[in-house]
Parts: C-alpha cells; structure tokens; sequence
C-alpha cells in the first residue's frame, strides 16, 4: 500500500475512533500530498512523499522550537504529537554509525582528503542516504572526518 493510501486508511480508523488529533494531522499530510500531486501532474513515488511528509515534519519541529522559546508548552506538546504520528509513515533514520559507514566509503570512493572537500562529498551522501538522515547530520559528520583525516 502506497503512502497515501496507508494515510487514507488511517484517516478513516482515526476519524471511526473520534481522535481528532491523529485525524486532523492526517488530513495536513495528505492535503500537503494532494498539493504536491497536482503540482507534478501525477502520482508520487515513494520517495516523493516521504519528502512531503518529511518537509511537514520540518516545519512541524520549527514551530515546536519557537512554541518552546515563546513558553508555549501546550502547543510544544501538541506539536511533539503531531511529529511523534507523521514519523511513524518515514523509514527509520540511520544510526551516526550507519551515517558514518556511508559517509567514509563515499569519502574514499571520491578521493576526498581536506575540509574544502565537504560540498563534493555532500551531495554524494545525500544521495545515497535517500532520506533517512538530516542533512545537518551529514554535514556535521563529513566535516569531522574530513577535518579529522579520520576518513
């Protein structure tokens, strides 16, 4: 069963149980999947709409930072929900370990040495990673090996 229909159905149990919460969610995400649909003209790959549901979860963990710094803790928790139900339709993100397995072998296979090499290696391990690691992540880590030589 494809994303979208898994969040379709679980609308429907959410919507049959009276939780509103888990209901109003769903129907951000597939609204968001529906805008990105029509924006391509067709149906999305897998990969497509763990990207929107990925970019929901984004913004979702941006305005829980800022509920947080405004001592919003009622919206902090609801958006900790929100995030907690969205994360459950992602694959599960790679351990640092995992992150930095992939990260050494690209680095090798690109020949990379110094610091000035982090862009290259990058895109490279974005690619491979396919999702299941923030790009934040993979910065801090090809950094470190790089700057490290620990590669």
């Amino acid at each position: 069963m494809s994303i979208p229909e898994t969040l379709a159905s679980d609308r429907e149990a959410a919507r049959k149980a009276h939780d509103e919460k888990k209901l109003s969610i769903l129907q951000l995400a597939l609204s968001a999947l529906k805008n990105e649909q029509i924006a391509l003209g067709r149906d999305l790959s897998t990969e497509e709409a763990q990207a929107v549901l990925r970019r929901q979860v984004k913004q979702l963990q941006d305005a829980l930072a800022d509920f947080r710094s405004g001592g919003r803790d009622d919206l902090a928790a609801a958006a900790e929900g929100e995030i907690a139900i969205l994360e459950t339709y992602l694959p599960e993100p790679l351990s640092d370990e995992e992150l930095e397995a992939i990260a050494r072998r690209v680095i090798a296979a690109a020949g990379a040495s110094s610091p000035g090499d982090v862009g290259r290696v990058m895109g490279s391990v974005i690619k491979e990673v396919k999702g299941q690691a923030d790009g934040g992540r993979v910065r801090a880590i090809v950094s470190r090996l790089l700057a490290g030589g620990q590669a």
